[in-house]
């Protein structure tokens, strides 16, 4: 499951301001309940999976509306117990992929780097949820072993930095870590990962962005915005900010039933991401992680939605529908 403690300010720095954010995050699903105005509350059930919720991202969820797309995201439903043929722990082979030390090699040129189990928000869908973070991340302890690794395998000419999301570690500690990999000589690329801009816009602080601007390699920042109602002006504000420091936005939805899955939130999300200078990228069909199965859209359905799409959008702003597998050489595009 992903970590409860999000990772600790250095010992010389201060307290920033979306660090703070996060520790009056809601953790449990009463006090949201309460703070929405639903009454009585939405059933749910204690799950391994722990709960919270950004106080930046509720205020984004319609007061009194159970049935709220931005809620039923974060939500633990009774339906997470119930289990259903095909899903399981570990759906898209990270295990199967997993070189040690936080390093996940399952495409050629490109690695992924799981910093850390830590998340601002826990969604009820997340992939990971199951994932042994303990003795799967990047520590300290191990990052002379990783790079060792990237430096001797010169067909690596991109890293992903994953988690858990990666920015839920210190600006000071990601600087050492990007430092580290500016010196590999064959590497090519950066791409980050990451939802915490969108449940907790504050972290697109200065010294974030100051970290961003002098790291020397071409960047993508890969948001997930799964509906357009996540993206409010502070959003706006925290990507134009991204922007101007040179790096690429773009963004990969997951398709969920019961909070995205018509032709017109999927339109919609396109026109808002690109009004906020986000590319829609993917798409992609929910991974079959054990206790979401109820947020599952058939392929045959997700078709459907994308070919209206294309007849409503011009092309730049149709995603690709695509699915991940297990062993698999790379995703799976459907549409």
């Amino acid at each position: 499951m992903i970590a409860e403690a999000l990772a600790a300010p250095d010992s010389t720095s201060t307290v920033a301001a979306w660090q703070r954010e996060l520790q009056e995050s809601f953790r449990s699903p009463a006090a949201l309940a309460a703070h929405l105005g639903l009454e009585p509350c939405p059933p749910h059930v204690p799950t391994a999976f722990a709960f919270r919720v950004p106080r930046a991202f509720a205020a984004r969820m319609r007061r009194g509306d159970p049935a709220d797309p931005l809620l039923r995201q974060v939500w633990p439903a009774p339906a997470e117990t119930h289990e259903a043929s095909g899903f399981g722990p570990d759906p898209v082979g990270d295990l199967a992929a997993a070189r040690g030390d936080g390093l996940l090699h399952k495409y050629h040129g490109r690695v992924l780097l799981t910093l850390t189990g830590a998340c601002a928000v826990h969604c009820r869908y997340c992939f990971r949820r199951h994932f042994p973070y303990a003795g799967q991340t990047a520590s300290r302890g191990a990052w002379t072993r990783v790079l060792e690794a990237l430096h001797a395998d010169p067909s690596i000419e991109e890293v992903i930095l994953s988690g858990g999301d990666p920015l839920s570690l210190p600006d000071a500690r990601l600087a050492a870590i990007t430092d580290d990999l500016a010196a590999v000589p064959h590497l090519r690329r950066l791409r980050i990962h990451t939802r915490q801009p969108v449940v907790l816009p504050s972290r697109v602080d200065d010294a974030l962005l100051a970290w961003l601007s002098r790291f020397p390699l071409p960047t993508s920042v890969v948001l997930h915005v799964n509906h357009a109602n996540e993206i409010d002006a502070a959003l706006m504000a925290a990507c134009a900010a991204l922007r101007r420091t040179g790096v690429h936005l773009l963004n990969q939805a997951v398709l969920l039933r019961g909070v995205n899955d018509s032709v017109a939130d999927q339109t919609a999300l396109s026109v808002a991401l690109f009004d906020a200078g986000v590319v829609p990228y993917y798409l992609h069909l929910l991974d079959r992680v054990r206790g979401a199965a109820h947020f599952h859209v058939p392929e045959e359905a997700a078709t459907t939605i994308m070919m209206q799409m294309r007849d409503r959008l011009p092309g730049y702003l149709v995603p690709r529908l695509a699915r991940e597998d297990a062993g698999a050489g790379a995703k799976t595009v459907i549409a």
